[in-house]
């Protein structure tokens, strides 16, 4: 079975910055999509940031231009730069292996709060 482990999240004042990591097990990484939800208290989970095996990436519109996701597949790690981070930025984030959308695996999440 594939696992998937966040860590990087945290408690952090508007306008900072944060780096999550994913750490995936299992072989097929190198040409599995990954990628980045969030869920806020009441909310749906949304789709944040979303990398292909060959390095294509999308983002939310809400987070164009200061998130940045990234891969090292030597590593096994899928990451997420968090820049300029807002209060609306707070919630659980989780990382996902598979279709953007419907992924196939996912991690057990990370709390990241902005707030001053």
């Amino acid at each position: 079975q594939v696992q998937l482990v966040e860590s990087g999240g945290g408690l952090v004042q508007p306008g900072g910055s944060l780096r999550l990591s994913c750490a995936a097990s299992g072989s097929m990484f190198r040409i599995a999509a990954m990628g980045w939800h969030r869920q806020a208290p009441g909310k749906q989970r949304e789709l944040v940031a979303h990398i292909t095996s060959g390095g294509s990436t999308t983002y939310a519109d809400s987070v164009k231009g200061r998130f940045t996701i990234s891969r090292d597949n030597a590593k096994n790690t899928v990451y997420l730069q968090m820049n300029s981070l807002k209060p609306e930025d707070t919630a659980v984030y989780y990382c996902s292996q598979g279709r953007s959308l419907s992924p196939s695996y996912w991690g057990q999440g990370t709390q990241v709060t902005v707030s001053s």
